[in-house]
């Protein structure tokens, strides 16, 4: 089972996160209908963090599955089995696996305490293993990576039970699923009839089709508004949403949120930096001398935080547009900032903060090869003159991580970059 974990993955949507996953043999990921409804397109998340767009593609709501389609995922083989043979029964050990409140993947264990329960009208696998939010659309496996079920926990007035779809139902859905295209599909269970024009009815057999199936949930004011800002910025907004009126996402190397508090307040946040052992003092007065107007630094359980906060009615007034450029900022000055702190202080990067695994041998090589043949004039041209002022950021820092630029360079260029914003 432990060759399953690869092919499993968050799924963020604007209202939540849940789980979804790959079987052996097939494209598509496969999660909740509960996880995703509202939604045509979510994101998805990998063990590394790494966020990939995927489009809806086919619905079935009174089974609750669904069926994801993953461009960038296409040729990543998915380890978790499907055996259409495979007999569940009571008292096997299962083994949950997902992300919990949106947490880092876990793996609960239990056994299966009854194999037919029935609930609103289906049969669902039983299990006490423990089951919670955000588990939703996760495989249920044995021991040996063999998929029993799909976690499910809509159930909000089940006590220390969980339960799962079984196997079967999977395999009928994917066997009656035939299409080569990547449309939003909703399966009529009656029939088994796929419908893409919304309908209160299906059209094959005229059974009800609930039509807010084909409805995605309507932004806030505040989602809209945020979401315009993470686009300027030059993000995919799906991509960085965490929740309802939640997104996290990374700009370079640091971790950005934006939230609501107490309903009241617009708050952005970034941790950047681990407080060192030493040189405290110093860090201390560049902290409260507070060099970073509009936004604040302070610190919060050993962790230095960047942080900027407005009433939400600020952004219906004339503001509007100061406070849509202080969030495209906050990103930035954070990523600067968390190099700064590490640089000066000797800070070591937030546990939240990302860093990539690069073969720098390699890097260098091409890069150094890539120079050879490029006239000086034109170097920085063709690494930090192309692409959106987040992309150019990142090349440039690379540069100077591989030491292909000297500080004085990289902070220079970084300056002009910057004032373009």
């Amino acid at each position: 089972m432990k060759n399953t974990q690869d092919s499993i993955y968050k799924i963020i949507t604007a209202n939540g996160t849940g789980t979804g996953f790959k079987v052996e043999g097939y494209d598509f990921l496969i999660t909740n209908f509960h996880v995703i409804q509202g939604s045509k397109t979510v994101a998805v998340e990998d063990h590394k963090h790494n966020r990939y767009l995927a489009k809806v593609a086919m619905v079935n709501p009174d089974v609750d599955l669904a069926f994801l389609a993953v461009e960038d995922l296409k040729t990543t083989k998915g380890s978790i089995q499907l055996v259409k043979d495979y007999k569940v029964a009571n008292l096997d050990t299962v083994y949950i696996n997902g992300f919990p409140f949106g947490m880092p993947f876990t793996v609960t264990e239990g056994i299966v305490s009854a194999v037919n329960q029935p609930m609103n009208g289906r049969n669902y696998i039983q299990t006490d293993a423990a089951v919670n939010p955000g588990n939703s659309g996760g495989p249920m496996l044995n021991k040996d990576g063999v998929l029993v079920g799909v976690t499910t926990s809509k159930f909000t007035q089940a006590d220390n039970v969980g339960f799962g779809i079984p196997h079967t139902d999977v395999i009928k859905e994917i066997n009656d699923y035939h299409f080569e295209d990547v449309k939003y599909r909703v399966k009529c269970n009656s029939c088994d009839h796929f419908t893409e024009e919304p309908s209160e009815f299906c059209p094959n057999c005229g059974a009800n089709i609930d039509s807010s199936v084909f409805e995605e949930f309507e932004k806030s004011h505040f989602a809209q508004f945020t979401e315009e800002a993470l686009t300027e910025l030059g993000a995919n907004p799906v991509l960085c949403r965490a929740g309802r009126d939640f997104w996290e996402f990374y700009q370079g190397s640091a971790i950005i949120r934006i939230f609501v508090v107490n309903n009241n307040y617009l708050f952005a946040t970034s941790p950047l930096n681990i407080l060192p052992k030493d040189q405290l003092e110093e860090l201390l007065i560049y902290i409260t001398e507070n060099k970073v107007s509009p936004y604040q630094l302070g610190i919060y359980d050993n962790n230095i935080y960047l942080s900027y906060r407005t009433h939400l009615s600020d952004i219906y007034s004339e503001r509007k547009e100061e406070i849509k450029n202080n969030l495209i900022h906050l990103a930035l000055k954070a990523d600067e900032l968390d190099d700064f702190f590490q640089e000066q202080f000797g800070c070591k990067m937030s546990s939240e903060s990302k860093t990539e695994e690069t073969n720098l041998v390699e890097t260098v090589q091409q890069a150094a090869s890539h120079m050879e043949e490029t006239p000086p004039d034109e170097q920085y041209a063709d690494k930090t003159e192309k692409g959106s002022i987040t992309d150019r950021l990142k090349k440039l820092k690379k540069l100077f991580e591989m030491d292909l630029i000297t500080k004085e360079e990289y902070a220079s260029t970084k300056k002009n970059i910057l004032k373009e914003v």
